[in-house]
C-alpha cells in the first residue's frame, strides 16, 4: 500500500499538536503536585509552631505520602515522633531513608545520625553504639564520637570511654584530660574492689600522667594507703594534694589529721591546718583542727568561727564543747535540734544541675558531668 503525501503533510501538524497538549497537561499535573506538597509541609510546620503536635503529625505523614522521595520531610517527621517518645516510629522512618538506593551520601550520613539519635534515646545502648560507630570518618565523625563518650560512661566502660576521649583530644577540639584521669580514677577503685593492687596503682598512675593537676588520683592515693596501713605514703599523698589542689585538701583533712596523730606527727599537722584555715575557713579543716589542737583553743576558735560565719554545723559543734555546768538534758536537746536543722546545709550541691548529696561526687549523679560540684558544703558557700 502506497501512503498519499498529501496525508502525511496532513498527519504532522495533528502529531505536533496532539504532542503539545499532552505536554501542557502533564506540565500542569506536575505544578499542581508541586504546589500541594509544600501547603502540606507548611500546614504541618505551622502546627508545630503552634504546639499542636498530633496535628503536625498529622500533616507531615500526608506530605510524605504525596512526596514519598523528600527527604526533608521523613526527617521533619523523624525527628517529630523522637520528640513525643514515639522512638519506634521514628526509627521506622529513618530507616526507610536508609533504605533508599537514591538517597545522595550526605543525606544518608544523616539519616544514620538520626537513626543512632533515635536509639540512644529509646535506650536502646548496644544499636546506638553500633550505629555511631557507624559515623567515623564522616562528616557526624565529632558527634559521633561524643556521643560514645556518653554512652561508655553510662554503661561504665571506663577504659572505652578513655580511649574515645583520647581520640577526641587528638582531634583538637578540646581537652578532655582531666576526664580521663577521672575514669583511670574509676579503673582503679574497680581493680582495688577485685583486690588487684597492682592493677589500681597502674590505674592511678595513668591519671596522674593524664592530668598532673587533677586532685582526685590524689585523693585516691591517700585513700588506698590509709586503708592498707600505710600511714607516711598516706600522708606523703596528701601534701602532693595541698601543694596542687589546695582548695580540695579539706575533703580529706580530718583523715589527714587522724594519720597525723598515728604517725606521731601531731606539730607538724596542726600547723598546716592553722595555715589552711587562717587562708579559707572551712567546717572541715574546723575538725580537722578539733582533733589535733588543745580542747579550750578549739573551743575558741569554734566562737570565733561562728560569730565571723554563722552556721548551723558550727553550732552543733559549739554545743558540744558547751559549759559543763549546762544541764545534760539540755544540752542534748539543743544539739540534736541544731543537728537536725544542720543536715540539709552541710550538702555538696552541683553546680550545673542543682542536685543536692551528702557525700562528694566526683561526678553529678543527677547531670552526669565531671568536677561540678564544689568542695565546700552548702552552708559554706
Amino acid at each position: 500500500m502506497v501512503l498519499d503525501p498529501l496525508w502525511l503533510l496532513l498527519a504532522l501538524p495533528v502529531a505536533f499538536a496532539l504532542g503539545w497538549l499532552a505536554s501542557r497537561l502533564e506540565m500542569r499535573q506536575w505544578v499542581r503536585e508541586q504546589r500541594d506538597a509544600p501547603k502540606a509541609y507548611f500546614k504541618g510546620l505551622n502546627l508545630l509552631l503552634n504546639e499542636q503536635q498530633d496535628k503536625a503529625i498529622d500533616a507531615f505523614v500526608e506530605a510524605v505520602q504525596d512526596d514519598p522521595h523528600s527527604a526533608d520531610l521523613h526527617f521533619a517527621l523523624g525527628n517529630l515522633f523522637r520528640r513525643r517518645g514515639e522512638f519506634e516510629r521514628a526509627v521506622r522512618v529513618h530507616q526507610h531513608l536508609l533504605q533508599r538506593g537514591d538517597l545522595p551520601g550526605a543525606e544518608r550520613e544523616r539519616a544514620q545520625h538520626a537513626l543512632a539519635q533515635d536509639f540512644m534515646k529509646a535506650g536502646l545502648f548496644d544499636r546506638a553504639e553500633e550505629a555511631f560507630r557507624a559515623l567515623e570518618g564522616t562528616l557526624f565523625d565529632t558527634e559521633a564520637r561524643l556521643a560514645l563518650l556518653t554512652l561508655h560512661e553510662r554503661s561504665r566502660d571506663w577504659r572505652a570511654a578513655a580511649d574515645v576521649a583520647a581520640r577526641l583530644e587528638k582531634s583538637g577540639i578540646g581537652s578532655f584530660a582531666a576526664r580521663i584521669a577521672h575514669y583511670w580514677c574509676e579503673l582503679a577503685q574497680e581493680a582495688d574492689a577485685r583486690g588487684d593492687a597492682a592493677a589500681a596503682e597502674a590505674a592511678l598512675q595513668r591519671a596522674r600522667e593524664a592530668a598532673p593537676a587533677a586532685p582526685r588520683p590524689w585523693v585516691l592515693e591517700g585513700e588506698r594507703h590509709l586503708r592498707d596501713g600505710r600511714v607516711a605514703q598516706a600522708l606523703h599523698a596528701w601534701d602532693e594534694l595541698r601543694a596542687r589542689h589546695p582548695l580540695t585538701f579539706p575533703l580529706v583533712a580530718p583523715a589527714y589529721a587522724q594519720a597525723a596523730i598515728t604517725a606521731g606527727q601531731r606539730a607538724r599537722a596542726l600547723e598546716l591546718m592553722q595555715a589552711l584555715y587562717a587562708q579559707a575557713p572551712d567546717a572541715d579543716l574546723l575538725a580537722a583542727l578539733r582533733l589535733l589542737d588543745d580542747p579550750a583553743r578549739s573551743a575558741q576558735r569554734l566562737l570565733a568561727h561562728l560569730r565571723h560565719q554563722p552556721g548551723l554545723t558550727v553550732a552543733a559543734q559549739v554545743l558540744e564543747v558547751a559549759p559543763s555546768d549546762w544541764a545534760e538534758d539540755t544540752r542534748t536537746r539543743l544539739q540534736g535540734t541544731v543537728a537536725r536543722a544542720a543536715q540539709p546545709l552541710q550538702r555538696y550541691r552541683c553546680a550545673a544541675c542543682g542536685f543536692e548529696a551528702r557525700n562528694y561526687f566526683w561526678q553529678c549523679p543527677g547531670c552526669q558531668g565531671w568536677d561540678t560540684y564544689p568542695t565546700q558544703r552548702i552552708e559554706d558557700l
